[in-house]
Order: C-alpha cells, then sequence, then structure tokens
C-alpha cells in the first residue's frame, strides 16, 4: 500500500519545496474534511430529514463529527506514511508519529464511541416516545453506555500499548464478587429483562398475580415493577419474583373484560320472561359494551334455585367492579317488580317435647339423656 501511494504522490510533489509539501498535506486532509461536512453529509441530511422515519436522520447526524475528524486525521495520517512526503515536509518522522499517531487513533476511536452511544440513547428516546411497548427501553441504553465506555477506554489504553490484561483479570475477580453479593438485584434484572423480551406487560396494562394482588402498571424499573391497586396504594414486586409467577395480563391482547353476574331464580320461573328481562337490564347498562351483545346462560339446575350466569363486555378492567355493582342493583330491582322470586337456602328445625321417662315422643333418650350416656364415670 505504501509502495502504490509514494508512486503516486512521488510524482506530485518532486518538483515541490518543503514548505509546498507541508501545505499540499494540509490542504487534501483538510480539504476532503470540508468537502465531506458541507457537500456530502449536508445533502444526507436534507434527504433524511423528509423521510417517513427518523432513525436514518438521527443516524446521518451522528455520524457527522465522527466521520469529518475521521477524513481529516486518516488522511493526515495516511499521508505521513509516504516517504515522498514524509521526506520533504517541515516536521520529522518522530514528530509526525507523535502528533498524528497515537493521539490521532485516540480521538477517533473517542469520537466514533461517543456517536455510538448517542445513536442507540435517541433511538431508545424515539421508540420510547412511539408507545408505551419500549417503556422499558431505558435499560438497555444504560447498559449500552456501560459497555461502550468499557470498550473505549480498553481500546485507548491499547493504543497507547499499555497491557490490560491485569485489569481483565481484577475485572473479572470483581464480577464474581459482585455477582455473589448482588444476587438477587442481578436476579431482578435478567427477570426484567426477560418480562420485556416476552412481551409480558407495558405500562397501562391491569395485570393479576397468582398472590392476588392486583394493579395498573404505573413503573417498569430495572429492579422492581410498581402496581397501582384500585385503593391507590403502590404494591412493589420484584422483577424475579414476576419472571417466575404466573401474571395474568387482563389488558392484553385486548382491553376490554367479560364480566360474569351470576342470577338465582326459584324452580317455576317463566325462563324465557327471565332472559328478556335481564338481557335488556344488561343493554340498557352504560358501562356494558353493545358489541359483542350481553347474554343469559342457564349453567345448572341448583339445590334450591335455578342457576343462570349473565355473561357480557365492559370496556377496560377496571370497570368490572363498578359494571357488576350496577347490574346487580338493577336486576334485584326489576326481578321484584316483575314477582319473580330469588330464593335463598332454608333450612326447617323441629324441637319434640320429651315424656317423664327422659324419652322423645318417639320412644328415644332426650337429648340431655344421651349426652349423659356419653359421659365418662
Amino acid at each position: 500500500m505504501n509502495f502504490i501511494l509514494d508512486g503516486m504522490v512521488s510524482r506530485w510533489v518532486s518538483s515541490l519545496g518543503v514548505w509546498e509539501s507541508t501545505l499540499l498535506l494540509l490542504t487534501v486532509s483538510i480539504g476532503g474534511a470540508i468537502v465531506l461536512e458541507f457537500v456530502v453529509l449536508r445533502a444526507l441530511l436534507e434527504y433524511t430529514s423528509r423521510t417517513r422515519t427518523q432513525f436514518d436522520y438521527i443516524v446521518v447526524g451522528e455520524l457527522r463529527i465522527p466521520l469529518v475528524v475521521t477524513a481529516a486525521l486518516a488522511g493526515i495520517f495516511v499521508l505521513t506514511n509516504v516517504k515522498s512526503i514524509t521526506d520533504s515536509v517541515v516536521l520529522g518522522p518522530e514528530q509526525l508519529d507523535y502528533f498524528f499517531g497515537n493521539p490521532a487513533l485516540t480521538i477517533i476511536v473517542g469520537t466514533w464511541a461517543l456517536a455510538a452511544n448517542r445513536i442507540i440513547n435517541r433511538f431508545v428516546d424515539e421508540v420510547k416516545d412511539e408507545t408505551t411497548r419500549f417503556q422499558f427501553a431505558p435499560i438497555f441504553s444504560n447498559v449500552w453506555t456501560f459497555v461502550v465506555t468499557l470498550g473505549t477506554v480498553a481500546t485507548v489504553l491499547r493504543i497507547w500499548n499499555v497491557d490490560i490484561s491485569p485489569l481483565l483479570g481484577a475485572a473479572g475477580i470483581a464480577g464474581v464478587a459482585v455477582g455473589f453479593a448482588g444476587k438477587d438485584a442481578v436476579a431482578n434484572f435478567f427477570g426484567g429483562i426477560a418480562l420485556y423480551f416476552d412481551d409480558t406487560y407495558k405500562l397501562g396494562d391491569f395485570i393479576e398475580l397468582e398472590t392476588g394482588e392486583r394493579g395498573t402498571v404505573v413503573a417498569v424499573g430495572v429492579r422492581s415493577t410498581t402496581l397501582m391497586t384500585r385503593d391507590e396504594v403502590l404494591i412493589t414486586v420484584p422483577n424475579s419474583m414476576l419472571n417466575a409467577a404466573r401474571v395474568r395480563n387482563q389488558s392484553a391482547p385486548n382491553s376490554r373484560k367479560r364480566i360474569r353476574v351470576p342470577v338465582g331464580v326459584a324452580y317455576g320461573t317463566d325462563i324465557d320472561k327471565l332472559e328478556s328481562l335481564v338481557e335488556e337490564i344488561a343493554v340498557e347498562e352504560s358501562l356494558v359494551l353493545d358489541s359483542p351483545k350481553p347474554r343469559m346462560r342457564f349453567r345448572e339446575f341448583g339445590g334450591s334455585a335455578l342457576q343462570y350466569e349473565l355473561l357480557c363486555w365492559v370496556h377496560s378492567p377496571t370497570r368490572g367492579p363498578k359494571a357488576t355493582h350496577e347490574l346487580n342493583r338493577a336486576i334485584y330491582k326489576q326481578l321484584n317488580e316483575a314477582d319473580i322470586e330469588i330464593p335463598f337456602p332454608q333450612r326447617d328445625v323441629h324441637v319434640l317435647p320429651s315424656d317423664t321417662n327422659g324419652t322423645d315422643g318417639a320412644g328415644k333418650p332426650s337429648a340431655g339423656e344421651q349426652l349423659d350416656a356419653m359421659e365418662p364415670n
């Protein structure tokens, strides 16, 4: 590569002096960076600003600085490796290496690392604002920043010929120690990542845990998830527990919820009249959705009643208790007005008088004497 560059460039600088060669070196490198900035990159920014997505605009905007810096420094670095140039410029080879060697590579690595970190962070902000599905994304932004920082430091140390093997060994030992000391925190972190990729829930979903807690998801963090109950009480649940437990997301895949209202009526009731009456009550209730239509289902012949169940839908799980309350009130009033009996369990207790011999009317010992007979002597 140096041989080819030397053959091409030597013809250009063979008739130039020291200062002319130095000026040529600076003009080519800096001029290329200026053309890249004001012609190529600005044209790309103008084009990407009119596209549907913002991601390409973000990429081009964040890569402007590292591309320009790389063009300027890499151009100088390449030209200073051509022998015909290094023999003609004012600075000597050692000085060129000192000013455009390791420092140039360090600046290039730093600018590219900063750009990579900003691109991911802006991507996260973009998708987080579009939908609540990605509210968990800032966690990955923090992890990405940590990884980029470590990678940049390791690369810079490598450029300056600093042996990083002891640092890697110490980092491994520290990682094991931290893993044992903070195993709960690590479990919660990876549990949160698993919940995110499984799409178990998102902000605003109404979920129910197998332990009985129910509430709306109001915050998803690295360590835990916070629920707001109907009593406006915040419950913080570790992500590792949510990942291992059975979670019922009542807001997915649709936000609507079906409610069941049991209705028991006496035997002998006109069931056609009952079904029509209760379904009409459900249709008139404002909290109940018109589609799917409310319907009655005859479930079983109970011990003292015909067991029916009203099935209807509400807009969201949080409206279920209120809708059940209103339907129960309306059904009770309408059944009373329609003279439809709502039975309840009844028991008859018969008390038989005992005779003078301590027996009841059937000739059996009375309850008192039975208890006396059971007592030990």
